[in-house]
């Protein structure tokens, strides 16, 4: 009972399933979040890193201690559970054929109302390409955050690995942004997220170069990867742009003005079918990975 067997059990729930439509657990998750903040805001780091602790690592720590009284059989049912409602792939392709679908239709509006469910930036004012570069952006970094970050964690850690990695990202989305109320009490949680993330953003970033334009994708990577924001989704989309080609990042528009963002990729602005491309580079990274986890597997038991 390896990750081997745990990792495709977890994608195939995945993909006959889907997200739970009701009842998801990061909606509790979010609930406690908020009622942890209620407690334990202040305007400092140390109160973040405090909330951070309490909303994190004490929901991972009961988790532990539930697979601690539990047969190997229930808990190997558990882990794959916990991966299943980790991995987004199903999901992420649900939000982003719509925007393809549209764009292709010649349908703006609605491709804007598509691409403003995965992005955070102010959607109305985008023409077709920025609506594009927009939707491919967030296939190539959530590639990472809902596919492959999770993976890599649930093959190091079982259960307690992927969901200690999948609560402290969906934590840095809640607080770690730079705002008056979360630049010090959200810093725990930006950190935490950029540590757990880092390994597994290159190893996405590696697959994506392996899988596309591997000498364009390194160049990209190693060029223009330091100048983006964050240190993990510098690298997935600096790369995942040069292996597919494209030019992303540039000015963007966020909460009624534009902000220059540094250019990532090489060559044309993306079009509708970039954002499928972008889809399929995941799936064949998905696919290689699992080859990767068998072959360890088998050699492991041999």
């Amino acid at each position: 009972m390896t990750p081997a067997l745990g990792m495709p059990l977890a994608l195939i729930l995945d993909a006959i399933l889907g997200e739970p439509r009701r009842y998801h657990p990061l909606i509790g998750f979010g609930r406690f979040v908020t009622w942890v903040e209620t407690k334990i805001y202040a305007d400092t780091r140390a109160a973040g890193a405090l909330a951070w602790c309490t909303a994190v690592l004490v929901p991972v720590g009961v988790f532990c201690m539930l697979r601690a009284a539990l047969p190997a059989a229930v808990v190997f049912a558990l882990d794959v559970s916990v991966a299943y409602l980790a991995i987004g792939r199903r999901s992420l392709a649900d939000h982003a054929r719509p925007v393809a679908r549209a764009l292709s239709d010649g349908d703006l509006d609605a491709a804007r109302h598509a691409v403003g469910r995965m992005v955070s930036r102010d959607t109305e004012a985008l023409d077709a390409g920025q609506v594009a570069a927009a939707a491919t952006e967030s296939v190539l970094e959530n590639g990472h955050d809902a596919v492959f970050g999770a993976l890599f964690w649930f093959a190091l850690l079982g259960g307690p690995g992927v969901l200690l990695f999948r609560l402290a990202n969906t934590l840095d989305a809640m607080w770690g942004y730079r705002t008056p109320r979360y630049e010090r009490f959200g810093w725990a949680a930006a950190r935490a997220d950029d540590l757990l993330g880092y390994p597994s953003a290159r190893l996405t970033a590696l697959t994506y170069a392996c899988l596309g334009d591997f000498a364009k994708a390194i160049r990209c990577w190693c060029r223009q990867a330091p100048s983006w924001d964050s240190p993990n989704a510098g690298p997935v989309m600096a790369s995942g742009a040069g292996a597919l080609g494209v030019r992303l990042g540039g000015a963007a528009p966020y909460h009624g003005r534009w902000e220059e963002r540094p250019v990532l990729g090489e060559g044309n602005a993306p079009v509708a079918n970039d954002i499928l491309r972008a889809l399929r580079l995941v799936d064949r990274g998905t696919v290689a990975w699992m080859a990767v986890a068998v072959v360890i597997g088998v050699a492991a038991h041999a």
